[in-house]
């Protein structure tokens, strides 16, 4: 993880981008092991990079919301995220819920996140879905996805960084400069 966090580091200097004024794009992402993403989104906390969620952000994914300073985050009407208890497989490869992992995400979720989770039946097996007018109540919103994704793809051109950055266990992320400018 640290290897692969360097090489990206690197590409994305050598590309001359100023990581403080770019933009992470989430889109189709359906999690992954927790400690993972804590190690990514901690990396891209520190960047000053801002977030644009654009699509399905499940799972362990959802905990970009805990990680990453409000102001820096915005969602597209076109973001759904998904919340699940943590589970872990057992000796035989069936998922079972794992209660510490479980109370490591809640205690990384913001306020409003768990109010919403506690409203809809809390952390079980059962995804719960945050979409919508319930998703902008919590997370800002950045617009409309085809006008967030070509003013990405146009500075993405100008800032001479195109290259796409992946994250361990983190689906179709890339980086371009501010996406938008209503966060």
């Amino acid at each position: 993880m640290r290897f692969r966090s360097a090489i990206a580091g690197a590409i994305l200097l050598a590309s001359g981008a100023s990581s403080a004024s770019a933009t992470m794009l989430i889109s189709e992402d359906r999690g992954g092991q927790i400690g993972q993403y804590l190690q990514a989104f901690a990396s891209l906390r520190s960047s000053g990079e801002h977030v644009v969620i654009d699509g399905n952000c499940f799972s362990a994914c959802t905990l970009v919301l805990g990680l990453i300073p409000r102001e820096r985050i915005c969602a597209t009407s076109r973001a759904r995220l998904g919340f699940h208890a943590a589970w872990m497989p057992d000796d035989s490869g069936r998922p079972v819920t794992s209660p510490m992992g479980t109370q490591a995400l809640w205690n990384i979720y913001p306020h409003k996140v768990r109010s919403w989770i506690g409203r809809h039946g809390g952390l079980t097996r059962k995804m719960l879905f945050l979409q919508g007018d319930e998703l902008a109540s919590i997370v800002p919103s950045c617009g409309a996805p085809s006008k967030v994704a070509a003013k990405a793809a146009t500075t993405k051109v100008a800032a001479k960084h195109s290259k796409h950055r992946a994250l361990p266990r983190i689906v179709r992320y890339g980086t371009a400069s501010a996406a938008s400018t209503s966060r």
